[in-house]
This record gives structure tokens, C-alpha cells and sequence, in this order.
């Protein structure tokens, strides 16, 4: 990695966006010196708050690597002929805006990467600033595990096939904020970097993360009333946060990408089984009652969403206007993607037809679809891009559980989404080509479908929506600034 583009060693800019009054009547954030930001605790809590709107970059989890580019490659959308869109579906690596469109991504993860690294250079050594009991704790791990989250997503779009990892991109696993280029290591390195970060961030924060403790309706609304009154509201909302399930449902991920299926099953367990006090469900599947309240993103199921203010906008510009759509006939997204089931809350509840300006007839998928901030009320606010969700992990599950036990995962997950009358696959390799399937139906312009396809080197046969002109390759080259 180039040495001196993706690191700044003061404050990466981004934090002048963070509306934190009292620094702001001191010195401006993009001049505010480490030693500076980083001599108290609510320095710590603005760094780490910064990274979190650098995810939300439209290079990064806020476009690119949920609804635009990775959702290209796999074809997710409608394209114009002869633009990036289309040679993206296309596989063609060598087009200059294609790889625009790559170095996008891979500067602004690694920018990501380098903030998380000033905060992770400093606590240790701060951690007297700290007075607040758990507060050092949950700033680390969650640093940590947003490292682990970002390489992740590095290696598995510009890394190997899993099952092949001597053929394709070696990358840096990049743990110290440097001037100095860092450099690129082999495939089982990098695993084990990436794991160690998620094993260190889970130890911190096992016993003392609020969200082990208090239900999610808690901590949407702390006080008094709620039986959640923290003297800090930085403990509260932990669900927008890498909370603790968060990274144990990034270790089901990572673990089942290297094909540590034991592990990966234990993690996506104990996120399913996860329970309040109370004996509730910690994360409940959601239903077709959330999808009529307008919760089209089902945040019920969100063990980490990043809330992203400017939603609305968003939507407005990508689907209403009908830049991202996918077919003018209903039997693209009924019969192709869902299979005419006629039942699936999916099918029914998540598309609609619009007309553009032009009057011609588009569906658009309803996901990313909010209320006006001017307008929402905290009952109506569902603007969460979603970054892990329970779903997800019933469907690891039922990938790496002994074949009976996943096949009744597997099950649960079909009756959630109102189509548990479906003939169950017989064996493991008709269940492992049946969840793939529910990947590419479940994450639609969340980013995972493609990365499905890949670890399990889908050919183009099952590759839904691939071009007639596309040769499958998902061997994504470095940018070129990176190739030497």
C-alpha cells in the first residue's frame, strides 16, 4: 500500500464533519494535533465517531460496497451500454473506469483502516484519560473490530477464492498508523491477523457490553422509564455499533470464508440463541408487519446497522429516480429472483413498480427506502444500512451445521420469510446450492450475494442475472497504484 495517500497524521479531515462544539471554538478538526484529540475521553469517543461516518462514504459502506459497485458485479441492476455499470457485469477489469471505480473502494477502506490505527497508536498508552467505567474497553474493541471488518471486506473483493488462496492478490493486514509502505503478506497471515483483532476485541468487551445485558427496545430509548439510564448515552444504541454480537457474528462471517465451518457455526449459534434477561430473543427475524410500517430494512434483525442520516437523499436519487431498478416486467424480480412464490415477504413487500420522469415503468427495490428526516419520528426511523443481521447467520448456520441440524435452520429461515412450504433440500449439496440462492434473494443491494458467489466459485450457470457476454471472474485486480 502507497505509503503516503491513504494515511494523514493528524486528523484525516473527516472529523470536521463531526458536530462536536466544543473543539470546534478551539482549533479546527483537520488541524487538531493527536496528542491533542486523543488527552481525553471524549477525544477518543469523536475519533472513534469519525470513523463510523467514513463507512458511511459512498466509496465504502455507504455505496459502494452495499448498493452500487460490488452490486454491479453481480449484475444487480440495469445498465447502460458502454458505461462502467455495464462493464462491471462484464467483468472488465481493464476498463479505466472500472478500475476508478476499485481504487474508490480500496483507498477509502484502508482510509478507514488508518483512523482506526491513530486510535488503536494511542489508548493504551491514554488509557489513564479514561474515567468512565467500560468506556476504554468499548472505544478499543470496537476499533478492533472495525479493523477486522475492513480488511475483510479487502480481502474478500480483491483477495483469492478461499478455496484457492495461492492463486490471486496477497494484501496488507495494516495494524500500525505508518508513513512507511506496509507490507503485503501471505493469505494465512492475514487470517490469523484478522482473527486475532476479533478474539482481542471479543475478550474486552464479553462481560461488560450493554447490549448483553439490556433488550434493544432499551437501548433505543435509555432513561429512567426504559430501565436503561446510562450516565453516558455513548453505552446506548450499541446496535449501531460492533457491539459484542456484532463480533461474534463477523467471526461466523470470516470463519466460514476460510472455511473454518466448526467455528463458524459456533459464533452464528450463539448469535441466534442470543437472549435478554428476561429469556427473550436478543434478534427476532423480521416479519411482514415491519415491512408495512415501512421497516424495509428489518431492523429488528440488525446486529450492527451503521445509521446513515442521509438516507432519505439517498433513495431519493438512486431508486426513485430509477438509477438503480432492475427490470420493467414483474416477472424479472417474481419469477427470476424469488421464484414465484407468491408468498415470500420478500417478493411481495420489497419492490415496487415506479414511473420516471420520462413515464417509463421501472422496479426498485424498497430497502434503503426512509422517512424525510424533517418528518421521521424515533418510531419511524429505520435509516440503518445493515452490516450484520441475523438472517445472515441462520443461513451460516445452516451451512456448517451437521446436515439435519442445518436443515432445520434452514427451515427457520424460510418460514420467516413466509415460505416454509418449500420442498427441503434432500442433501447437503442441494441445501448449499439452495442458500446460495437465498443470498442472492436475502442481501440484494446489501453487497453479500456477490461475495456468496465467490467464496463457493459459482459458475456462470448459477450466477442469477450474469450478461449472455460476461466471463465470470472473480479475481479483482489491485488498483494500479497498489501493482508492483
Amino acid at each position: 500500500m502507497k505509503k503516503i495517500s491513504l494515511i494523514v497524521l493528524t486528523l484525516f479531515g473527516i472529523m470536521s464533519t463531526i458536530s462536536c462544539k466544543k473543539y470546534l471554538t478551539i482549533v479546527p478538526k483537520t488541524q487538531m494535533p493527536q496528542d491533542v484529540l486523543f488527552s481525553t475521553e471524549g477525544g477518543f469517543k469523536d475519533a472513534l465517531t469519525g470513523v463510523y461516518i467514513q463507512m458511511k462514504d459512498n466509496s465504502s459502506y455507504g455505496g459502494a460496497l452495499t448498493q452500487t459497485t460490488i452490486e454491479q458485479l453481480s449484475s444487480s441492476w440495469d445498465v447502460t451500454s458502454n458505461a462502467t455499470d455495464q462493464r462491471l457485469g462484464l467483468f472488465n477489469y481493464t476498463d479505466a473506469g472500472v478500475q476508478s471505480s476499485f481504487e474508490a473502494i480500496y483507498a477509502q477502506q484502508y482510509k478507514i483502516i488508518s483512523s482506526v490505527n491513530a486510535i488503536l497508536g494511542q489508548i493504551d498508552s491514554k488509557k489513564d484519560v479514561f474515567s468512565t467505567p467500560g468506556l476504554y474497553e468499548l472505544v478499543k474493541s470496537e476499533a478492533l473490530s472495525i479493523r477486522a471488518y475492513c480488511h475483510l471486506d479487502i480481502l474478500r473483493l480483491f483477495g483469492p477464492i478461499p478455496s484457492d488462496p495461492s492463486n490471486g492478490n496477497t494484501l496488507p493486514y495494516v495494524r500500525v498508523l505508518s508513513t512507511s509502505p506496509n507490507a503485503r503478506i501471505p493469505f494465512d497471515e492475514f487470517q490469523t491477523l484478522l482473527l486475532k483483532d476479533l478474539t482481542d476485541a471479543e475478550a474486552l468487551v464479553k462481560d461488560i457490553d450493554p447490549i448483553t445485558k439490556y433488550t434493544l427496545a432499551q437501548l433505543r430509548a435509555p432513561g429512567i422509564s426504559s430501565g436503561f439510564n446510562p450516565t453516558d448515552t455513548y453505552f446506548a444504541y450499541r446496535y449501531l455499533r460492533m457491539n459484542y454480537y456484532a463480533i461474534k457474528a463477523l467471526q461466523a462471517r470470516a470463519y466460514l470464508w476460510f472455511n473454518m465451518t466448526d467455528k463458524a457455526y459456533e459464533a452464528a449459534k450463539l448469535v441466534i440463541e442470543a437472549k435478554n434477561e428476561n429469556g427473550t430473543t436478543k434478534f427476532r427475524f423480521g416479519t411482514s408487519a415491519d415491512l408495512t410500517i415501512k421497516d424495509f430494512v428489518l431492523s429488528s434483525e440488525h446486529v450492527f446497522g451503521l445509521y446513515d442520516f442521509d438516507m432519505f437523499n439517498k433513495y431519493t436519487s438512486r431508486y426513485s429516480t430509477g438509477v438503480l431498478k432492475k427490470g420493467s416486467a414483474a416477472t424479472t424480480i417474481t419469477a427470476q429472483l424469488y421464484g414465484t412464490t407468491g408468498t415470500d415477504i420478500r417478493e411481495s413487500g420489497l419492490w415496487e413498480l415506479v414511473t420516471l420522469a420520462n413515464a417509463s415503468k421501472v422496479y426498485v427495490i424498497k430497502k434503503y427506502q426512509a422517512i424525510d428526516s424533517k418528518l421521521v419520528t424515533a418510531s419511524t426511523d429505520f435509516k440503518q444500512i445493515p452490516m450484520l443481521r441475523l438472517s445472515e447467520m441462520y443461513l451460516i448456520a445452516a451451512e456448517t451445521a451437521p446436515f439435519t441440524e442445518g436443515l432445520n435452520y434452514f427451515k427457520s429461515f424460510r418460514t420467516a420469510r413466509n415460505i416454509g412450504q418449500l420442498v427441503l433440500p434432500a442433501n447437503a449439496a442441494a441445501l448449499k446450492t439452495e442458500i446460495i440462492k437465498e443470498y442472492r434473494k436475502e442481501f440484494y443491494a446489501e453487497g453479500q450475494g456477490f461475495f456468496a458467489y465467490k467464496r463457493s466459485n459459482i459458475a456462470k450457470a448459477s450466477f442469477l442475472f450474469a450478461p449472455s457476454a460476461a466471463t465470470i471472474n472473480y479475481l479483482v485486480p489491485l488498483p494500479k497504484t497498489e501493482a508492483i
